[in-house]
């Protein structure tokens, strides 16, 4: 297996073309539903990924409220700190207490402290916001994150789960005063959900922002264990949390064309979905989490799958977004298109 390396953003970092999510470490309150590995099943997961040439891993505070980061952290001790570029986020709620939530300063610096404790490092290579939040001005936002940067503690800066405009106007912003700009986008996007094509694809494309994708695999209804016909293996992620949400009968038009393409190259469902994602020019790393070393395995064998132009043309039609303004006026109107002589 060979493990491909992209740069990050606009940036010269290197990151490999799958990131390990630990969103699986921990299962502490509402994670349970998502996954309950131990510190041995996580020591285990992160040392595979490792060994397959994996330098990229992420996390958050809020997974388990802190207890992915502290695994983590444990299965990472001993390595060589500057051999694997460490991403984890800031705004979810991780108490009761008032101001334990959002993008203020005060929750930002009180947030990054707690997660370098928990991460046993000194610094946190990839520092992203969790979402956008509406009550602290951008400006406070931006200016706290910038500091973390001058002061060390944190390398780079990345976004997740923003609108178009937010991100835009963050770009600006940064722009604007030199401050630290977010250098990757954290961003559902499959092959049965390319809503990220309608607008933040173009935009990180213009901008040189990097791609993360979470949930390839859109919660395990990609993984081939799904069918029109059947629920599902019992104790599957999909059977008790539904969620992302996806209109059930286009992702499963996908799945028929996407086994189709598996027996062709001799892979599952599931590396093929993963290796389309990985043949889209925006995507810079799509994160991967896994219950078993197995089913890591499996994800893993996806840098290995080249898919043809027939094959790419026939994923790219069944799974085809519906048409919609301004889209349908500028193709109308040969946007991008030099004018004929």
């Amino acid at each position: 297996m060979s493990m491909k390396y992209r740069l990050l953003g606009k940036t010269g970092l290197l990151v490999s073309e799958l990131c390990l999510g630990t969103m699986t470490f921990g299962g502490e309150g509402f994670w349970q539903v998502i996954g309950q590995q131990g510190q041995d099943a996580a020591n285990d997961l992160v040392a595979q990924a490792l060994d397959a040439g994996i330098n990229f891993i992420d996390t958050a505070n809020v997974y388990s409220f802190g207890v992915s980061e502290t695994m983590l952290g444990k299965a990472l001790a001993g390595r060589p700190r500057d051999k694997v570029v460490i991403a984890t986020k800031v705004r979810g709620r991780m108490n009761d207490d008032l101001n334990a939530v959002g993008l203020s300063r005060f929750h930002i610096m009180n947030s990054v402290e707690d997660s370098l404790r928990r991460l046993n490092t000194d610094h946190i290579d990839l520092y992203q916001i969790h979402g956008y939040d509406a009550v602290t001005p951008l400006d406070e936002t931006l200016r706290a994150l910038d500091d973390l940067v001058r002061q060390g503690k944190v390398r780079y800066l990345g976004a997740s789960n923003l609108a178009a405009w937010q991100l835009m106007k963050a770009l600006g912003i940064s722009d604007k005063h030199g401050l630290a700009r977010f250098e990757s986008l954290q961003a559902y996007y499959t092959i049965a959900g390319r809503d990220l094509e309608r607008e933040i694809v173009p935009l990180v494309q213009d901008q040189q922002v990097g791609v993360m994708v979470w949930s390839p695999l859109a919660g395990g209804l990609l993984s081939g264990k799904f069918s029109r016909d059947a629920e599902g293996p019992e104790g599957s992620r999909r059977a008790s949390f539904d969620f992302p949400p996806v209109d059930k009968e286009r992702a499963f038009d996908v799945v028929d064309v996407m086994r189709e393409v598996a027996t062709e190259v001799g892979a599952t469902v599931a590396q093929v979905a993963l290796a389309w994602l990985l043949h889209q020019p925006a995507v810079t790393t799509v994160i991967i989490g896994a219950k078993t070393p197995e089913q890591l395995a499996d994800n893993l064998k996806s840098v290995t799958i080249t898919l043809d132009e027939g094959q790419l043309a026939h994923l790219d039609a069944v799974s085809a977004l519906p048409s919609e303004y301004p889209q349908w006026m500028l193709a109308r109107q040969g946007a991008g298109r030099l004018p004929s002589a």
